[in-house]
Protein backbone atom coordinates (compact mmCIF):
# COMPACT_ATOMS: atom_id res chain seq x y z
CA UNK A 1 0.00 0.00 0.00
CA UNK A 2 1.32 3.41 -0.95
CA UNK A 3 1.73 5.79 2.29
CA UNK A 4 -0.47 8.39 3.61
CA UNK A 5 -0.22 11.96 1.98
CA UNK A 6 -1.35 14.64 3.86
CA UNK A 7 -2.34 18.07 2.51
CA UNK A 8 -4.05 21.02 3.92
CA UNK A 9 -7.66 21.42 3.07
CA UNK A 10 -9.21 24.64 2.88
CA UNK A 11 -11.75 24.16 5.71
CA UNK A 12 -11.50 24.56 9.37
CA UNK A 13 -10.71 21.55 11.33
CA UNK A 14 -9.87 19.19 8.30
CA UNK A 15 -6.96 17.22 6.20
CA UNK A 16 -6.84 15.95 3.54
CA UNK A 17 -4.22 13.12 3.03
CA UNK A 18 -4.14 12.04 -0.31
CA UNK A 19 -18.03 3.00 -21.13
CA UNK A 20 -20.32 4.04 -23.02
CA UNK A 21 -22.64 1.56 -21.47
CA UNK A 22 -21.77 -1.96 -24.09
CA UNK A 23 -22.93 -5.61 -23.04
CA UNK A 24 -20.96 -8.20 -24.17
CA UNK A 25 -23.29 -10.84 -23.01
CA UNK A 26 -25.16 -12.90 -25.55
CA UNK A 27 -23.65 -11.49 -28.49
CA UNK A 28 -25.54 -12.00 -31.77
CA UNK A 29 -23.25 -13.94 -34.38
CA UNK A 30 -21.39 -11.25 -36.59
CA UNK A 31 -22.91 -10.08 -39.62
CA UNK A 32 -22.28 -12.08 -42.96
CA UNK A 33 -21.71 -10.66 -46.66
CA UNK A 34 -19.68 -10.31 -49.76
CA UNK A 35 -18.27 -7.03 -47.93
CA UNK A 36 -18.47 -4.99 -51.56
CA UNK A 37 -19.74 -1.72 -50.66
CA UNK A 38 -23.51 -2.25 -51.47
CA UNK A 39 -23.31 -4.99 -49.63
CA UNK A 40 -21.93 -3.45 -46.21
CA UNK A 41 -24.58 -0.44 -46.28
CA UNK A 42 -27.21 -3.01 -47.14
CA UNK A 43 -26.32 -5.41 -44.39
CA UNK A 44 -25.74 -2.43 -42.34
CA UNK A 45 -29.44 -0.51 -43.10
CA UNK A 46 -31.14 -4.23 -42.58
CA UNK A 47 -29.41 -4.31 -39.12
CA UNK A 48 -30.27 -0.95 -37.91
CA UNK A 49 -34.39 -1.51 -39.05
CA UNK A 50 -34.23 -4.68 -36.75
CA UNK A 51 -31.88 -3.55 -33.96
CA UNK A 52 -31.49 0.52 -33.70
CA UNK A 53 -33.17 1.06 -30.05
CA UNK A 54 -35.27 3.84 -31.80
CA UNK A 55 -35.62 2.10 -35.03
CA UNK A 56 -39.38 3.16 -35.37
CA UNK A 57 -37.94 7.04 -35.59
CA UNK A 58 -35.31 6.15 -38.45
CA UNK A 59 -36.09 8.71 -41.21
CA UNK A 60 -37.77 6.57 -43.81
CA UNK A 61 -36.78 8.19 -46.97
CA UNK A 62 -33.10 7.12 -46.61
CA UNK A 63 -31.50 4.89 -49.14
CA UNK A 64 -28.37 2.95 -47.94
CA UNK A 65 -27.38 3.16 -51.96
CA UNK A 66 -27.25 6.77 -51.98
CA UNK A 67 -24.47 6.82 -49.40
CA UNK A 68 -20.49 6.29 -50.18
CA UNK A 69 -19.97 4.36 -46.79
CA UNK A 70 -21.70 2.84 -43.61
CA UNK A 71 -20.73 5.90 -41.96
CA UNK A 72 -22.85 8.67 -43.89
CA UNK A 73 -25.19 5.87 -43.48
CA UNK A 74 -25.11 5.88 -40.03
CA UNK A 75 -25.17 9.85 -39.60
CA UNK A 76 -27.90 9.46 -42.17
CA UNK A 77 -30.04 7.02 -39.75
CA UNK A 78 -29.49 8.10 -35.65
CA UNK A 79 -32.54 9.99 -34.27
CA UNK A 80 -30.99 13.73 -32.94
CA UNK A 81 -31.09 12.15 -29.39
CA UNK A 82 -28.29 9.62 -30.64
CA UNK A 83 -24.89 11.19 -30.00
CA UNK A 84 -23.05 8.34 -29.32
CA UNK A 85 -23.36 5.61 -32.08
CA UNK A 86 -20.30 4.82 -33.73
CA UNK A 87 -18.38 2.46 -35.99
CA UNK A 88 -14.46 1.50 -35.50
CA UNK A 89 -12.46 -0.64 -37.84
CA UNK A 90 -11.96 -4.01 -36.63
CA UNK A 91 -8.65 -3.25 -36.33
CA UNK A 92 -9.03 -0.64 -34.20
CA UNK A 93 -11.31 -2.55 -31.77
CA UNK A 94 -9.41 -5.00 -31.73
CA UNK A 95 -6.10 -3.11 -30.76
CA UNK A 96 -7.98 -0.73 -28.16
CA UNK A 97 -11.19 -2.18 -27.11
CA UNK A 98 -9.89 -5.92 -26.65
CA UNK A 99 -5.65 -5.90 -26.71
CA UNK A 100 -5.90 -2.34 -24.49
CA UNK A 101 -2.82 -1.22 -26.76
CA UNK A 102 -2.04 1.41 -29.49
CA UNK A 103 1.46 2.85 -31.13
CA UNK A 104 1.94 6.72 -29.62
CA UNK A 105 3.39 8.51 -26.59
CA UNK A 106 0.81 7.32 -24.31
CA UNK A 107 -0.47 11.06 -23.24
CA UNK A 108 -4.05 12.04 -23.35
CA UNK A 109 -4.46 15.78 -24.40
CA UNK A 110 -6.83 18.88 -24.15
CA UNK A 111 -6.65 22.06 -26.41
CA UNK A 112 -7.81 25.49 -24.29
CA UNK A 113 -7.34 28.13 -26.74
CA UNK A 114 -3.73 27.80 -28.50
CA UNK A 115 -2.31 26.04 -25.57
CA UNK A 116 -1.73 22.13 -25.04
CA UNK A 117 -1.99 20.72 -21.95
CA UNK A 118 -1.94 17.40 -20.53
CA UNK A 119 -4.99 15.31 -19.60
CA UNK A 120 -3.60 12.03 -18.52
CA UNK A 121 -0.42 10.03 -18.96
CA UNK A 122 -0.19 5.71 -19.02
CA UNK A 123 1.96 4.12 -16.65
CA UNK A 124 4.94 2.89 -18.58
CA UNK A 125 4.64 4.54 -21.86
CA UNK A 126 7.49 6.78 -23.36
CA UNK A 127 5.51 9.81 -22.31
CA UNK A 128 5.56 8.48 -18.87
CA UNK A 129 8.80 7.16 -18.97
CA UNK A 130 10.08 10.96 -19.85
CA UNK A 131 8.41 12.45 -16.72
CA UNK A 132 5.58 13.99 -18.47
CA UNK A 133 2.70 14.59 -15.88
CA UNK A 134 -0.93 15.41 -16.11
CA UNK A 135 -1.37 19.24 -16.05
CA UNK A 136 1.68 19.70 -17.96
CA UNK A 137 1.65 22.09 -20.89
CA UNK A 138 2.90 21.02 -24.29
CA UNK A 139 4.98 23.63 -26.00
CA UNK A 140 7.18 22.74 -28.63
CA UNK A 141 7.23 19.63 -31.46
CA UNK A 142 10.66 19.69 -32.52
CA UNK A 143 11.48 23.03 -32.02
CA UNK A 144 8.41 24.37 -33.11
CA UNK A 145 6.19 26.36 -30.99
CA UNK A 146 2.72 24.59 -30.17
CA UNK A 147 0.98 27.69 -30.58
CA UNK A 148 2.32 28.53 -34.23
CA UNK A 149 1.66 24.92 -35.04
CA UNK A 150 -2.16 25.40 -34.30
CA UNK A 151 -2.34 28.72 -35.56
CA UNK A 152 -1.39 27.18 -39.28
CA UNK A 153 -3.68 23.72 -38.49
CA UNK A 154 -0.61 21.43 -38.44
CA UNK A 155 -0.30 19.75 -34.94
CA UNK A 156 -1.47 16.45 -35.94
CA UNK A 157 1.11 16.52 -38.61
CA UNK A 158 3.75 17.46 -36.22
CA UNK A 159 2.78 14.65 -33.90
CA UNK A 160 3.84 12.51 -36.51
CA UNK A 161 1.75 9.01 -37.83
CA UNK A 162 1.33 6.21 -35.32
CA UNK A 163 4.76 4.33 -36.62
CA UNK A 164 6.83 2.11 -33.97
CA UNK A 165 10.34 4.14 -33.20
CA UNK A 166 9.12 7.08 -34.53
CA UNK A 167 11.07 10.11 -32.32
CA UNK A 168 10.36 14.07 -31.41
CA UNK A 169 11.88 16.08 -29.56
CA UNK A 170 9.11 17.30 -26.95
CA UNK A 171 9.52 20.57 -24.80
CA UNK A 172 6.78 20.60 -21.89
CA UNK A 173 6.58 23.00 -19.09
CA UNK A 174 5.65 21.63 -15.73
CA UNK A 175 2.92 23.44 -13.06
CA UNK A 176 5.80 25.55 -11.28
CA UNK A 177 7.01 26.93 -15.18
CA UNK A 178 10.28 24.38 -15.29
CA UNK A 179 10.32 23.64 -18.92
CA UNK A 180 12.14 20.26 -20.16
CA UNK A 181 12.87 19.23 -23.79
CA UNK A 182 13.58 15.42 -24.54
CA UNK A 183 13.58 13.04 -27.43
CA UNK A 184 10.52 10.75 -26.86
CA UNK A 185 9.70 7.86 -29.62
CA UNK A 186 6.18 6.55 -30.11
CA UNK A 187 6.02 2.92 -28.53
CA UNK A 188 3.18 0.26 -28.31
CA UNK A 189 1.69 1.52 -24.89
CA UNK A 190 -0.49 -0.25 -22.69
CA UNK A 191 -3.34 1.42 -21.46
CA UNK A 192 -4.37 0.67 -18.11
CA UNK A 193 -8.09 1.87 -17.21
CA UNK A 194 -7.00 2.81 -13.63
CA UNK A 195 -4.74 5.53 -14.37
CA UNK A 196 -4.03 6.50 -10.45
CA UNK A 197 -4.94 4.33 -6.84
CA UNK A 198 -4.04 6.23 -3.82
CA UNK A 199 -5.23 5.68 0.17
CA UNK A 200 -5.67 9.38 1.03
CA UNK A 201 -6.85 10.71 4.55
CA UNK A 202 -9.60 13.04 5.08
CA UNK A 203 -9.27 14.51 8.72
CA UNK A 204 -8.35 11.61 10.27
CA UNK A 205 -10.44 9.20 7.88
CA UNK A 206 -8.70 6.82 5.27
CA UNK A 207 -9.89 6.90 1.97
CA UNK A 208 -9.19 4.93 -1.10
CA UNK A 209 -9.44 7.27 -4.33
CA UNK A 210 -8.95 5.81 -8.24
CA UNK A 211 -9.17 6.92 -11.26
CA UNK A 212 -11.48 4.45 -13.57
CA UNK A 213 -10.23 5.99 -17.64
CA UNK A 214 -12.60 2.80 -19.66
CA UNK A 215 -14.60 -0.10 -19.25
CA UNK A 216 -12.55 -2.44 -21.53
CA UNK A 217 -11.16 -6.18 -21.54
CA UNK A 218 -8.54 -5.12 -18.85
CA UNK A 219 -10.44 -3.06 -16.73
CA UNK A 220 -11.53 -6.33 -14.10
CA UNK A 221 -8.08 -7.16 -13.26
CA UNK A 222 -6.95 -3.36 -12.85
CA UNK A 223 -9.79 -2.69 -10.53
CA UNK A 224 -8.62 -5.77 -8.42
CA UNK A 225 -5.13 -4.07 -8.42
CA UNK A 226 -7.02 -0.87 -7.36
CA UNK A 227 -9.21 -2.57 -4.33
CA UNK A 228 -6.21 -4.55 -3.07
CA UNK A 229 -4.83 -1.58 -1.89
CA UNK A 230 -8.01 -0.11 0.01
CA UNK A 231 -7.99 -2.82 3.04
CA UNK A 232 -10.01 -1.48 5.70
CA UNK A 233 -10.73 2.23 3.83
CA UNK A 234 -13.37 4.33 5.86
CA UNK A 235 -14.48 5.97 2.49
CA UNK A 236 -14.47 5.50 -1.35
CA UNK A 237 -13.56 7.90 -4.09
CA UNK A 238 -14.19 6.47 -8.00
CA UNK A 239 -12.68 9.07 -10.26
CA UNK A 240 -14.34 8.82 -13.79
CA UNK A 241 -14.48 12.51 -15.03
CA UNK A 242 -12.76 11.56 -18.19
CA UNK A 243 -14.73 8.14 -18.07
CA UNK A 244 -17.02 7.37 -21.60
CA UNK A 245 -18.12 4.26 -21.08
CA UNK A 246 -17.26 0.43 -22.09
CA UNK A 247 -18.26 -2.86 -20.90
CA UNK A 248 -21.67 -2.76 -18.49
CA UNK A 249 -20.12 -6.11 -16.52
CA UNK A 250 -16.88 -3.97 -15.58
CA UNK A 251 -19.46 -1.15 -14.18
CA UNK A 252 -21.25 -3.69 -11.91
CA UNK A 253 -17.53 -5.38 -10.74
CA UNK A 254 -16.52 -1.65 -9.69
CA UNK A 255 -19.89 -1.16 -7.91
CA UNK A 256 -19.73 -4.77 -6.12
CA UNK A 257 -16.47 -4.12 -5.37
CA UNK A 258 -17.08 -0.86 -3.63
CA UNK A 259 -20.32 -1.58 -1.57
CA UNK A 260 -20.48 -5.73 -1.57
CA UNK A 261 -22.58 -7.12 0.91
CA UNK A 262 -25.15 -3.90 0.48
CA UNK A 263 -25.62 -4.81 -3.26
CA UNK A 264 -24.53 -8.84 -3.28
CA UNK A 265 -27.41 -10.51 -5.51
CA UNK A 266 -29.81 -7.06 -5.64
CA UNK A 267 -30.47 -5.63 -8.77
CA UNK A 268 -27.83 -4.23 -10.70
CA UNK A 269 -29.77 -3.09 -13.66
CA UNK A 270 -32.50 -3.81 -16.52
CA UNK A 271 -31.66 -3.95 -20.43
CA UNK A 272 -34.75 -3.05 -22.79
CA UNK A 273 -34.43 -3.46 -26.05
CA UNK A 274 -36.46 -1.72 -28.69
CA UNK A 275 -39.86 -3.67 -29.39
CA UNK A 276 -38.68 -6.73 -32.42
CA UNK A 277 -36.29 -7.73 -29.17
CA UNK A 278 -37.86 -8.05 -26.34
CA UNK A 279 -37.00 -10.99 -25.81
CA UNK A 280 -33.58 -9.85 -25.11
CA UNK A 281 -34.64 -8.06 -22.41
CA UNK A 282 -33.00 -9.60 -19.13
CA UNK A 283 -32.14 -8.48 -15.49
CA UNK A 284 -28.52 -8.15 -14.57
CA UNK A 285 -27.74 -8.70 -10.56
CA UNK A 286 -24.62 -6.84 -8.41
CA UNK A 287 -22.22 -9.49 -8.86
CA UNK A 288 -18.07 -9.78 -8.46
CA UNK A 289 -17.21 -10.91 -11.66
CA UNK A 290 -13.42 -10.61 -11.58
CA UNK A 291 -13.42 -8.82 -8.65
CA UNK A 292 -11.46 -10.03 -5.45
CA UNK A 293 -11.78 -7.27 -2.82
CA UNK A 294 -15.24 -5.94 -1.58
CA UNK A 295 -15.34 -3.20 1.28
CA UNK A 296 -19.13 -3.10 1.72
CA UNK A 297 -19.18 0.33 2.25
CA UNK A 298 -22.72 2.35 2.87
CA UNK A 299 -21.79 5.23 1.21
CA UNK A 300 -19.52 5.72 -2.37
CA UNK A 301 -18.60 9.16 -3.75
CA UNK A 302 -18.35 9.92 -7.69
CA UNK A 303 -16.24 12.48 -9.65
CA UNK A 304 -17.96 13.43 -13.12
CA UNK A 305 -17.61 15.38 -15.95
CA UNK A 306 -19.79 15.99 -19.18
CA UNK A 307 -17.70 13.14 -20.25
CA UNK A 308 -18.68 10.81 -17.48
CA UNK A 309 -20.72 8.75 -19.54
CA UNK A 310 -22.69 4.95 -20.27
CA UNK A 311 -21.48 2.59 -17.92
CA UNK A 312 -19.72 5.46 -15.57
CA UNK A 313 -23.30 6.72 -15.00
CA UNK A 314 -24.86 3.46 -14.89
CA UNK A 315 -22.28 3.11 -11.89
CA UNK A 316 -24.02 5.69 -9.82
CA UNK A 317 -27.65 5.28 -11.22
CA UNK A 318 -27.60 1.23 -10.60
CA UNK A 319 -25.73 2.18 -6.91
CA UNK A 320 -28.07 4.69 -5.81
CA UNK A 321 -31.20 2.71 -4.65
CA UNK A 322 -29.06 0.58 -2.25
CA UNK A 323 -26.47 2.70 -0.45
CA UNK A 324 -25.54 6.62 -0.54
CA UNK A 325 -24.11 7.81 -3.90
CA UNK A 326 -22.40 11.42 -3.35
CA UNK A 327 -21.81 12.38 -7.01
CA UNK A 328 -19.23 15.69 -6.86
CA UNK A 329 -18.44 17.67 -9.74
CA UNK A 330 -20.26 18.66 -13.17
CA UNK A 331 -23.65 17.11 -14.85
CA UNK A 332 -23.02 13.77 -16.55
CA UNK A 333 -22.94 13.65 -20.44
CA UNK A 334 -26.79 11.95 -20.44
CA UNK A 335 -26.23 8.31 -21.67
CA UNK A 336 -28.95 5.64 -20.41
CA UNK A 337 -28.64 3.66 -23.31
CA UNK A 338 -25.82 1.17 -24.49
CA UNK A 339 -24.71 -0.85 -27.71
CA UNK A 340 -24.11 -4.30 -28.15
CA UNK A 341 -20.59 -4.58 -30.42
CA UNK A 342 -21.60 -6.23 -33.89
CA UNK A 343 -19.04 -7.29 -37.01
CA UNK A 344 -19.85 -5.68 -39.77
CA UNK A 345 -17.18 -7.22 -42.85
CA UNK A 346 -13.80 -5.52 -41.69
CA UNK A 347 -15.41 -2.86 -39.55
CA UNK A 348 -17.72 -3.36 -35.43
CA UNK A 349 -20.68 -1.24 -35.29
CA UNK A 350 -21.58 0.80 -31.76
CA UNK A 351 -25.22 1.71 -32.41
CA UNK A 352 -27.44 1.88 -29.49
CA UNK A 353 -29.65 -0.77 -28.81
CA UNK A 354 -31.14 -1.28 -25.69
CA UNK A 355 -31.90 0.97 -22.30
CA UNK A 356 -30.81 1.08 -18.83
CA UNK A 357 -32.63 1.43 -15.58
CA UNK A 358 -31.91 0.20 -12.11
CA UNK A 359 -34.14 -1.88 -9.85
CA UNK A 360 -36.22 1.09 -8.97
CA UNK A 361 -36.82 1.53 -13.14
CA UNK A 362 -35.26 4.57 -13.03
CA UNK A 363 -33.49 5.39 -16.27
CA UNK A 364 -34.27 7.84 -19.30
CA UNK A 365 -31.49 10.61 -17.81
CA UNK A 366 -30.51 12.24 -20.90
CA UNK A 367 -30.15 15.44 -19.89
CA UNK A 368 -26.92 13.59 -17.59
CA UNK A 369 -27.32 13.00 -13.74
CA UNK A 370 -26.86 16.37 -11.73
CA UNK A 371 -23.86 15.77 -9.15
CA UNK A 372 -24.74 16.72 -5.04
CA UNK A 373 -22.22 18.96 -5.53
CA UNK A 374 -20.85 21.48 -7.87
CA UNK A 375 -16.94 21.56 -8.49
CA UNK A 376 -15.36 21.64 -11.62
CA UNK A 377 -12.26 19.81 -13.44
CA UNK A 378 -9.18 21.99 -13.39
CA UNK A 379 -5.51 20.85 -14.25
CA UNK A 380 -3.69 21.85 -10.67
CA UNK A 381 -1.00 18.91 -10.62
CA UNK A 382 -0.90 15.13 -11.25
CA UNK A 383 -3.93 13.06 -10.00
CA UNK A 384 -4.87 13.37 -6.04
CA UNK A 385 -3.55 16.69 -5.59
CA UNK A 386 -4.66 18.62 -2.60
CA UNK A 387 -5.44 21.32 -5.25
CA UNK A 388 -7.98 19.74 -7.21
CA UNK A 389 -11.14 21.26 -6.57
CA UNK A 390 -13.20 18.14 -7.12
CA UNK A 391 -10.97 16.55 -4.04
CA UNK A 392 -11.60 19.04 -2.40
CA UNK A 393 -15.49 19.17 -2.64
CA UNK A 394 -15.41 15.27 -1.67
CA UNK A 395 -13.66 16.07 1.05
CA UNK A 396 -15.57 18.71 2.64
CA UNK A 397 -18.67 16.52 2.41
CA UNK A 398 -17.18 13.95 3.95
CA UNK A 399 -16.04 16.54 7.10
CA UNK A 400 -19.65 18.42 7.17
CA UNK A 401 -21.95 16.09 5.36
CA UNK A 402 -22.79 19.26 3.01
CA UNK A 403 -21.72 20.64 0.23
CA UNK A 404 -18.87 23.78 -0.08
CA UNK A 405 -20.38 27.12 0.34
CA UNK A 406 -19.98 28.74 -2.93
CA UNK A 407 -17.67 31.18 -2.52
CA UNK A 408 -15.15 28.26 -1.05
CA UNK A 409 -15.65 26.67 -3.97
CA UNK A 410 -14.83 29.36 -6.30
CA UNK A 411 -11.78 30.25 -4.07
CA UNK A 412 -10.62 26.44 -3.91
CA UNK A 413 -7.99 25.16 -5.97
CA UNK A 414 -5.21 27.71 -6.70
CA UNK A 415 -3.44 27.75 -3.19
CA UNK A 416 -0.32 26.42 -4.02
CA UNK A 417 0.04 25.98 -7.81
CA UNK A 418 1.16 29.13 -10.10
CA UNK A 419 -1.68 28.92 -12.29
CA UNK A 420 -5.23 26.39 -12.92
CA UNK A 421 -6.41 25.23 -16.35
CA UNK A 422 -9.97 24.83 -16.40
CA UNK A 423 -11.75 22.26 -18.63
CA UNK A 424 -13.44 23.61 -21.58
CA UNK A 425 -12.80 21.96 -24.99
CA UNK A 426 -12.48 18.28 -23.74
CA UNK A 427 -15.85 16.40 -23.80
CA UNK A 428 -15.39 13.36 -25.36
CA UNK A 429 -18.97 11.40 -25.73
CA UNK A 430 -17.74 7.79 -26.63
CA UNK A 431 -14.56 5.65 -26.56
CA UNK A 432 -13.39 6.75 -30.04
CA UNK A 433 -13.77 10.31 -29.12
CA UNK A 434 -11.54 9.96 -25.99
CA UNK A 435 -8.88 7.83 -28.03
CA UNK A 436 -8.59 10.64 -30.59
CA UNK A 437 -7.44 12.74 -27.55
CA UNK A 438 -4.54 10.60 -27.32
CA UNK A 439 -1.14 10.80 -28.79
Amino acid sequence: MKSLRKFALPVVGASLLVVGCYSDSDTPPPLLGQCSTADELNQFYDYMSENYFWNEDMPSNVNPGNYANVYQLLDALVVPEDRYSFILTEEEYQSRFVSAEYIGFGFSSRLVGDQVFINYVYANSPADLAGIKRSDELTHINGESVQSLLQQGRYNEALGPANEGLTLELTWRDMQGVSYTLAVSKEVVETNTVLAAEVLNVNGRDVGYYVLNTFINRTGSDLNDAYSQFTGVDELIIDVRYNTGGLTRYANQAATQAAGNNVMGEVFTKYLFNNNNTDMNFIEQFQLYEGVRQLNLSRVYILTTASSCSSSELLINSLDPFVDVVVIGEPTCGKPVGQVPEQLCDKRTFVVNFETVNALDQGRYFDGLAPNCSASDELMGDWASPDDPMLQAAAYHMVYNQCQPVAMALDSGTTSQSRSVKEKGFKPKNLADLWRSEH
